[in-house]
């Protein structure tokens, strides 16, 4: 039987986690003179929420090791083939998901970052873990870098950039979503204009929370 690539990334995706465990004090120390209503209120801000990335632009915001997990299995389970991602930072969750699609046969990875420098090293990150070839890692703004050129039909979302944007987001790939695709929302709680959208099932969606900070939704209309 052939290794699954998830299990040859061990070493970097432990090495990238490690790293992102010893940059909590430096990610915490950016935004220290900030309260907690600050962060709060920037965290749901369509403004705001610049500045307070800007502080963060160093840090690598990883989703957790189960959340990692999660992504990989649901990428696997579903079958996916073409997936999007909102929040690139250096490539955790898109090692992930892109080893899901090299071991579904191959696929296309779309995933958005704003800061340059972030976008560089997921590049290397792919580049190093041999999945580079999958992913199309797009610069700037999510709202105009993912507002033209998505496939015909999307299996799998993964929301983990701004949260305010999450419902914005949800606009420009929804028409791409058929019944049964599949969208995670890491610290959905910060948008909570989006739990209200695909916690309603009048809008098309089923979706609960899922381990502490996930926000599991499936298309069904």
């Amino acid at each position: 039987m052939t290794t699954p690539t998830i299990t040859s990334l061990a070493p970097l995706l432990n090495r990238l986690f490690l790293e992102a465990e010893s940059a909590w004090g430096a990610t915490h120390a950016a935004v220290a003179d900030l309260s907690d209503a600050d962060r709060a209120r920037m965290m749901r801000s369509k403004t705001d929420y610049r500045d307070l990335y800007g502080r963060l632009k160093d840090a690598p915001l990883a989703v957790s090791r189960e959340t990692g997990a999660l992504l990989y299995m649901l990428a696997r389970s579903s079958r996916a083939t073409t997936i999007v991602e909102f929040g690139t930072s250096f490539g955790i969750s898109t090692l992930h998901l892109a080893a899901g699609l090299r071991d579904n046969g191959g696929g296309r990875l779309i995933t958005s970052e704003f800061e340059p420098s972030k976008a560089a090293r997921a590049r290397d990150n792919l580049s190093a873990g041999g999945l580079i070839d999958l992913v199309e890692i797009r610069e700037g703004d999510a709202l105009k870098t993912l507002s033209a050129d998505l496939p015909d039909t999307i299996d799998l979302v993964l929301l983990d950039g701004a949260k305010a944007l999450y419902p914005e987001i949800l606009d420009l790939v929804e028409g791409h979503l058929e019944p049964g695709a599949i969208i995670v929302a890491d610290n959905a709680d910060d948008s909570p204009d989006y739990l209200a959208r695909v916690r309603d099932p009048g809008n098309g969606y089923m979706s609960t929370p899922f381990a502490e900070d996930v926000e599991l939704s499936v298309r069904i209309g």
